[in-house]
């Protein structure tokens, strides 16, 4: 998943600008006001007032650069055919004797890794959500968005005050006018490491997307920014009347046809190269723009949804899905935070609200629309022309 900023910027990624992977548990519906809940403790009830909290919270990047530092020494991996001690850890992922067991220590009381036993003998395991969500192959897997969080976005965001100040991103493009994802689509190791962490990003979402749109009375889907395929994937195989057109820059087709051969699905969508700021859109019954319009400004957005609506046959929908934040800004966190996120990456995108998006597809001809919760702090717009 920031004011708008002049379309004379140079344009940031294509393909959907990844920031921190949603919490997998918590409600897409915004929950209430800790400040509003009468059980908090707070001075106005003579409930305590402590740090606890404020120090949580400032010293998060301890807990996260731990467990980003895990997934890149392939710890959890090495965990997947069964515990070890510290010193086969050690050995295997190649850490120094003075800082394994502090480590792997600090990641079993972070809940992040199992122990069985103590000291020399103790035998570390993966916990059920690492093995789910840590392990390369597993259904879940989401340890590619996290390397790619660890390499990029840890690093980006210890300049996040600059950006406050300057309103410029703070990425790879700090420092030139040149869109970033020019070096990120001329370097294939790079590009496929985006491509497999938006990957692992769309998955948890994906059921939800299946049982929340009536998808039975469509024929045909166009993900706009497809990368791999993953989404039409999911949508050709639960709907298996459905045909996809997965549309990207020319560099994603090769990814995209291995993922969909390796899906068994090639018959049933097919790959078209294109630029969404330049050329047309595909025509099909269903639009998604899927973590695409918070990289832009508001003007690029009303663009995006205009082009939405010229491909579209009469009744056909556009679905936007975002880290959606609450309409009072108060309580999606999440939202508002992957918004910072836009600030750190791109020139002029910035994350919305429900009730926004739906006034841009009012804006852009759109004759109905709706918004629905789908999985964690993410929800969706639906436009139907």
């Amino acid at each position: 998943m920031s004011a708008s900023e002049s379309a004379a910027e140079p344009p940031p990624e294509q393909h959907g600008t990844p920031g921190p992977t949603p919490p997998p548990e918590r409600d897409a519906t915004p929950g209430p006001d800790p400040a509003a809940d009468p059980s908090a403790p707070s001075p106005a009830r003579g409930g305590p007032v402590t740090a606890d909290r404020i120090m949580e919270i400032g010293m998060g990047f301890w807990p996260a650069k731990a467990l980003l530092s895990a997934v890149e020494l392939g710890l959890y991996p090495a965990l997947s055919e069964g515990p070890r001690t510290a010193a086969e850890l050690r050995d295997r992922i190649g850490l120094h004797p003075r800082a394994a067991r502090d480590f792997l220590d600090a990641l079993v009381a972070l809940g992040l890794l199992a122990r069985d036993g103590d000291g020399e003998d103790g035998r570390y395991a993966n916990t059920p959500e690492t093995a789910r969500f840590l392990v390369p192959g597993s259904p879940g897997y989401l340890g590619g968005f996290l390397a790619m969080a660890n390499a990029r976005l840890y690093g980006f965001w210890g300049r996040l005050t600059d950006g406050l100040r300057t309103g410029r991103p703070q990425n790879e493009i700090r420092d030139r006018d040149t869109p970033a994802f020019d070096a990120r689509h001329a370097d294939p190791v790079r590009l496929r490491m985006f491509l497999q962490a938006m990957t692992g990003l769309t998955r948890s979402l994906l059921p939800a997307l299946g049982e929340k749109f009536p998808w039975d009375r469509y024929k045909s889907v166009a993900d706009i920014g497809s990368g791999e395929g993953s989404l039409l994937g999911h949508l050709v195989t639960v709907f298996p009347h459905l045909t996809g057109v997965g549309f990207d820059l020319p560099p994603v087709g090769g990814p995209f046809e291995e993922f969909t051969a390796a899906a068994r699905i090639s018959d049933r969508v097919r790959f078209v190269p294109g630029d969404f700021l330049r050329d047309s859109l595909p025509p099909a019954d269903v639009l998604v723009f899927g973590h695409i319009l918070h990289d832009w400004d508001r003007d690029t957005k009303l663009k995006l949804l205009a082009k939405a609506h010229d491909a579209l046959p009469e009744g056909g929908a556009v679905i936007v899905y975002e880290s959606l934040v609450d309409d009072a800004r108060r309580t999606n966190a999440f939202g508002l935070l992957m918004s910072l996120n836009m600030l750190v990456e791109t020139p002029g995108g910035f994350d919305f609200t429900a009730a926004d998006c739906r006034r841009w597809l009012t804006e852009t001809g759109f004759r109905s629309t709706s918004a629905t919760p789908l999985y964690g702090p993410e929800g969706m717009v639906v436009g139907i022309k």
